[in-house]
């Protein structure tokens, strides 16, 4: 599996904005991703190896969230022993480093400690342009460790339907409505966490500031101006690209989704509410340098961690299992108090 996600779908908006003015470009960056065509974007600098089985394993659920209506595609992977491990290898080609994550894990996994009674349940939240199988590692992984975890497929995104996104504006309550959910069907767990990447670091901080059931947030290359995010990807992958064109779509954006300019940072939310975090950064990170995230660490709530992960580039530092796997479960193992089942509904 090839990550092009928050480089590819947003680029591929960007080359079909050049035909047009500000407005259109918007629309497109507004476009839900999983409705552009997947020979758009560059070629990939990260490869995941894993079986499908990593997620076939799981059954799939849908439930109902919005407004403006939509159908969440969902997977609960319950704790048990799935023998995980991990590996990776790099390369530089044409200047760039590449880089290749194996996982692997026997499925259907083996009863262990927790599986009758989790420690809790942790969402995980893909980045822009991805889907579940982006998280599928992670989600196994703690779920060894005694987690629920709960992959989601985002408003427009994988195969939940929805033909625009709003940069977390919305999805934060489609977030809320699926705990509704897992709470209906007996699968909610408490304490609840929330571990994302990139798009979806953004969401899970703002999902707390916004529902009290939601316990930890790790917080892997989060933006902390959307703007800023955007214009280094127009740099980073489509230099040709007149920077000018970018910022005219972006000052379009807020009009399109209905909201204040400011409402697309996740520093507005945190300077709104702060809440403590986990946050990790890529030394190597060229789309949310290390100074980006320090922004949002700044303005987080008492006893949020900062960790700066050496070597990583945005699409790769998800996947530096070495370097985070004992900080994240450390943060979750931290916050995983017994909760109340009334703090749950």
């Amino acid at each position: 599996m090839r990550l092009k996600g928050f480089l590819s779908a947003l680029l591929a908006a960007l080359v079909l904005g050049t035909a047009g003015c500000g407005t259109f470009v918007a629309r497109r960056m507004a476009q839900a991703p999983n409705t552009y065509p997947d020979w758009f974007g560059p070629k990939a600098r990260v490869v995941l190896q894993m079986s499908d089985k990593l997620l076939t394993n799981f059954p799939s659920h849908f439930t109902q969230a919005g407004p403006p209506p939509v159908r969440l595609f969902y997977r609960v992977i319950e704790p048990a022993d799935y023998g995980f491990g991990s590996s990776a290898t790099n390369w530089v080609a044409r200047g760039r480093t590449h880089f290749e994550f194996g996982f692997r894990a026997e499925l259907p996994g083996r009863s262990n400690l927790w599986t009758a009674k989790p420690r809790g349940t942790v969402v995980l939240l893909h980045g822009y342009g991805l889907a579940q199988f982006a998280m599928a590692p992670w989600a196994v992984r703690l779920a060894e460790d005694g987690w629920r975890c709960v992959l989601v497929d985002l408003r427009g995104h994988g195969k939940t339907n929805g033909r625009r996104i709003y940069f977390g504006v919305k999805e934060a309550r489609d977030l809320s409505q699926l705990l509704d959910q897992l709470a209906r069907d007996g699968q909610l767990a408490g304490p609840v966490a929330a571990v994302g990447e990139s798009y979806g670091a953004a969401l899970a901080l703002r999902w707390k500031a916004e529902d009290p059931r939601v316990r930890a947030v790790v917080a892997i290359a989060p933006y902390a101006g959307l703007s800023n995010a955007v214009l280094n990807i127009g740099r980073e992958y489509a230099g040709w690209m007149p920077g000018a064109l970018l910022r005219a779509g972006l000052r379009k954006l807020p009009a399109l989704l209905q909201v204040p300019p400011e409402e697309l940072d996740p520093k507005t939310v945190l300077t709104r509410n702060p809440v403590d975090a986990l946050f990790v950064a890529g030394a190597e990170d060229k789309i949310t340098p290390v100074d980006e995230v320090k922004k949002l660490r700044a303005l987080a709530a008492p006893g949020s961690e900062f960790i700066v992960v050496p070597r990583a580039t945005h699409e790769a530092v998800t996947y530096f299992f070495s370097d985070l796997a004992q900080p994240v479960t450390a943060w979750l193992d931290d916050h995983s108090a017994p909760q109340s089942a009334t703090a749950l509904h």
